[in-house]
């Protein structure tokens, strides 16, 4: 044992497990694609879309309605609708707790957001799902505004532009009375169509399951944002099921174009023009 400790020939440096939190949420963004840092108002600039790969990020309903919309013309339908326990579901959180939750966090009354509004002075029917609300899944009381919104646009002889970003299909939460909303929208919807009214589905990442299922697959034109994903069931799903490795790109906007399930692709700083073009093309007595 040593009387008189050599001194270390080294320094020790201590890193704070905290020096992370010095730096604010709202400086820097992470892509969830190419995990490249971007700078927040950079994003912010350019739609929240990835300046690097293009990925577009979620956007929540209000700022779909400001993206779409001409400033100041929608008019929100139903805005004091909310969804009951019908089945007084429990888990880990009942499904009261989970509204309450995501009611807070998105200051949304539901996973749907619908009025009447104008495109270039075009008016429209218009919805919007949003994937921050139990992953913008359709229970009943989504079903229902939607179903009304199409009506009202029926009635008025308006064209529909429901935008669809809701990755959790139909609400278990809601068992059956999630189910028949799939069969109710896509009814409101056929009636719409035999009116000759134009309905334009616009789908962005993600777009699944029973969403897709129903209401999202029946446009007379179908827009899809660049690489959402659309299907049904996830790709790891299915290579589960079927054994087999699914080709580059499957499922995502440009793959089904390319196969002609979804008739464009449009980036989300284009996406305003192309509905105001559409309208145009298709729904050319469209007076405001």
């Amino acid at each position: 044992m040593s009387f008189f400790p050599r001194k270390p020939k080294y320094t020790i440096v201590k890193v704070s497990k905290n020096k992370k939190q010095d730096i604010p949420d709202d400086i820097w963004d992470r892509c969830e694609e190419c995990r490249e840092l971007i700078y927040h108002k950079k994003l912010e600039e350019n739609l929240e879309v990835c300046p690097k790969c293009n990925f577009h990020f979620t956007l929540g309903a209000h700022e779909r309605v400001k993206l779409l919309l001409d400033e100041g013309s929608f008019k929100e339908m139903d805005a004091e609708m909310e969804s009951l326990d019908p089945l007084e579901f429990s888990g880990p959180k009942t499904y009261k707790e989970k509204l309450k939750t995501d009611q807070e966090a998105t200051k949304l009354k539901e996973a749907v957001l619908t009025g009447e509004g104008t495109i270039d002075k075009k008016p429209v029917v218009f919805g919007v799902t949003d994937s921050r609300f139990i992953m913008g899944s359709m229970g009943s009381v989504v079903g229902e505004k939607l179903t009304r919104a199409i009506e009202r646009a029926t009635q008025k002889k308006l064209p529909v532009i429901i935008v669809s970003g809701s990755g959790g299909g139909a609400r278990m939460y809601e068992g059956l009375y999630s189910l028949m909303q799939m069969a109710k929208t896509s009814a409101a919807l056929a009636r719409h169509h035999d009116a000759g009214c134009l309905f334009i589905s616009v789908l962005t990442n993600p777009t699944m399951a029973g969403i897709m299922a129903s209401f999202a697959s029946l446009g007379d034109i179908i827009v899809a944002e660049p690489k959402a994903l659309i299907g049904f069931t996830g790709p790891r799903v299915i290579e589960q099921t079927i054994r087999q490795k699914l080709p580059p790109g499957f499922q995502r906007s440009e793959f089904l174009v390319n196969h002609g399930l979804i008739d464009m692709v449009s980036h989300r700083k284009n996406l305003k023009e192309t509905l105001s073009k559409l309208l145009d093309y298709l729904a050319p007595s469209l007076k405001s």
